[in-house]
């Protein structure tokens, strides 16, 4: 490979553009509203009418921003799991499996721990609201599709058929992990670090 061919290959993205930026701070501040309303007056009870006019938007324009009302509170988990199956490709190759899986949470540990009120307000009301539940599972299973493959890389599994369960049941088992540790979490009101119980919560399938 010539030098300039390694350069072109390693040319770092271009920033997002005026157009980009002005979206995602058009995203973050109906976020912030909707939470805000959502809190005070419940998910159901909120309309998407309100959540428009208080963020100084036409209906029209809200929903040109987000799908659905769901997906104003669960926009960010595209991301969030996007940015866990990249940390669980980034862990060492020698590390095993379910090690690469719990220390591939670490991303979203973080998260928590730098605005940890503001992460246990959002997995209340999570919690508290089943067509939320809902689509955070949706949303969710592609978390385990995007993680599937390494895993299976892992293991050295059989990519065709008869499919090999291994990759699929070991990521399922994980995200129930995080998703028990999140409820543990909430219960205690954030006392016991997240991290602490997530260890806890994935020691207890290899005990």
């Amino acid at each position: 490979m010539t030098d300039s061919a390694s350069t072109a290959n390693h040319t770092p993205p271009k920033p997002p553009g005026l157009r980009e930026r002005m979206r995602a701070t058009v995203r973050a501040e109906v976020t912030e509203v909707a939470l805000r309303l959502f809190t005070s007056q419940g998910f159901d009870r909120t309309t998407a009418d309100q959540i428009a006019a208080e963020a100084g938007l036409s209906r029209a324009s809200l929903f040109r921003y987000f799908g659905t009302k769901e997906d104003i509170v669960l926009g960010g988990l595209e991301g969030d799991g996007r940015h866990v199956a990249e940390a669980l490709a980034a862990r060492p190759a020698e590390e095993r499996p379910w090690v690469a899986l719990r220390r591939a949470f670490d991303v979203l540990v973080q998260v928590n721990e730098e605005a940890p009120e503001q992460t246990l307000s959002f997995l209340r009301l999570l919690q508290q609201t089943p067509s939320l539940r809902a689509r955070h599972f949706e949303k969710q299973s592609k978390w385990q599709d995007q993680m599937v493959p390494e895993i299976a890389r892992r293991l050295e599994a059989s990519p065709g058929p008869p499919e090999d369960p291994r990759p699929t049941a070991l990521v399922a088992a994980a995200l129930a992990c995080l998703d028990a540790a999140a409820r543990g979490w909430v219960a205690g009101e954030g006392a016991v670090p997240l991290a602490d119980l997530l260890d806890q919560a994935m020691g207890a399938l290899t005990e």
